[in-house]
């Protein structure tokens, strides 16, 4: 089975989602698999619910009643989280997408991922980093949607580290790496490496924004895509 195949479960914690995201966080999720489960968890009896109704028909998302019984308490991860388990036990996905800001998704997530199945996460980001290293992937809503300010810009790490570090263990004994490498070890070092939080739409771009630190080459094989290789110029990082 491939990333394209795979079947995802999608489960929306209502209360710590965006409804405006919905078909940006549809098709981010699509890049990894076929969403075949689309729920959403929360009290629809409560008006801030009210916002998700219009777009649950058009995204053939369901809605999940759960009840909040006790004032402070959050029933919409209980829920969300039995009913992954019953989907994980269940054997009729192979990945799940946890769309949620919510630490409390945390111990969910390292679950699925011991028992060998993809997990990406989709939230804001101020989601705690132990939700967000516990997913496989981890997206930041802010990069979804191109009205909204980025915050993960303006709050940027030193992104040239970590991608000096993945270029180094993809790198051939010529030092040149194969992008595409590269971008599979950003992924494993930085669950929510994600290019968009630095101001460019792809990693080719990004990294060629910075030409005093990475050297790029294109190859063409013969009647096949262009394969792009980067490698480390001697400067410091």
């Amino acid at each position: 089975m491939t990333s394209e195949t795979r079947p995802i479960a999608m489960l929306i914690d209502g209360d710590n989602a965006q409804p405006s995201l919905i078909e940006h966080v549809l098709a981010e999720t699509a890049r990894y698999g076929i969403v075949t489960t689309r729920r959403i968890y929360g009290d629809w009896t409560t008006p801030q619910m009210s916002g998700w109704k219009d777009s649950l028909h058009s995204h053939a998302v369901q809605p999940m009643q759960q009840f909040q019984y006790t004032v402070g308490k959050n029933a919409t991860d209980s829920a969300l989280i039995i009913d992954a388990m019953d989907l994980l036990h269940g054997g009729t996905v192979r990945g799940f997408c946890i769309v949620s800001s919510d630490s409390d998704y945390t111990r969910l997530a390292t679950r699925i991922r011991e028992q060998g199945l993809f997990v990406m996460g989709v939230g804001r980001s101020h989601t705690p980093k132990a939700f967000v290293n516990a997913c496989e992937v981890f997206v930041y809503t802010e990069n979804l949607s191109p009205q909204e300010e980025s915050e993960t810009q303006l709050a940027s790490s030193n992104w040239t580290e970590t991608a000096a570090r993945a270029i180094e263990m993809a790198a051939q004994d010529d030092g040149w790496a194969f992008l595409g490498a590269v971008g599979n070890y950003l992924r494993q070092l930085d669950s929510a490496f994600d290019s968009r939080s630095h101001g460019h739409k792809q990693l080719s771009l990004l990294i060629k924004s910075r030409p005093e630190l990475f050297e790029m080459r294109e190859s063409k094989t013969n009647g096949g895509p262009s394969v792009l290789y980067v490698k480390l110029k001697s400067q410091e990082l």
